[in-house]
């Protein structure tokens, strides 16, 4: 396999993302954790983002409603090497209408090499790392082979 360095900065470009369920859960960390937050760019989904911009006291970056397509949006993103990391409170739980576009942000985040946190344990390990302050070499793989593959001809 090869890889490609995507070199992140030491301000970090941070989504974060909450199923309605757990939007408390997700706006109390973000308030233990807002001195931290406030050094950072901040993106989120609808709900969560107005919700953030009130505990945080600073800008968010607002994508839509999940459902309407700011999961997506949020993976556009990642693919783009515009968000650094991914803080998704999802309840596995409660049925979700928008599913599909779930397990889509997930699957982008995990192909594109984003750290990722699920529930309030890792995103705490990930909010306290020493790697928050640096600079950090990201490794992404190098997907040149897939992208130039020729298809086969009916």
């Amino acid at each position: 396999m090869k890889y490609h360095n995507l070199p992140i900065q030491r301000v970090k470009n941070i989504a974060l993302v909450a199923h309605d369920n757990m939007k408390h859960d997700l706006t109390e960390w973000a308030r233990f954790n807002k001195p931290t937050l406030q050094k950072h760019n901040i993106f989120a989904t609808g709900t969560t983002g107005r919700m953030l911009e009130e505990v945080l006291d600073m800008k968010i970056t607002r994508f839509q409603s999940g459902p309407l397509g700011g999961d997506q949006q949020i993976g556009s993103h990642i693919t783009e090497g515009k968000i650094d990391f991914l803080i998704f409170f999802w309840d596995p739980l409660e049925p979700q209408p928008h599913d599909p576009d779930v397990k889509a942000l997930l699957r982008i985040a995990l192909v594109w090499n984003i750290p990722s946190a699920c529930n309030r344990s890792s995103a705490d390990f990930m909010i306290s790392s020493v790697l928050m302050d640096k600079p950090y070499t990201r490794l992404i793989q190098d997907f040149s082979d897939y992208q130039n593959r020729r298809l086969a001809k009916n």
